[in-house]
């Protein structure tokens, strides 16, 4: 029998192999979206300069996207 103890990863070991990271993108419109950390951002979004869980990311878009009209339409109304 070993008496090798096994390994336990730290509760920040845990949190990063169980949550998946999140970036928080914006498009030309500024309308604002989330994507996968390990995947490429698709044609015409752009990173927004956020990154976190998915909860952490939708709370970002809940604080910074305030007006969800497209900036085109915005500007339209002016």
């Amino acid at each position: 029998m070993s008496n090798v103890e096994p390994y336990i990863p730290t509760p920040l070991e845990r949190t990063e192999m169980a949550e998946p990271r999140f970036l928080v993108v914006r498009n030309d419109e500024e309308q604002y979206s989330i994507w996968s950390a390990d995947r490429e951002l698709p044609a015409g979004w752009y990173d927004a300069g956020f990154v976190g869980t998915r909860e952490e990311c939708l709370a970002h878009v809940d604080t910074v996207w305030t007006d969800m009209r497209p900036r085109s339409v915005r500007e339209a109304a002016q």
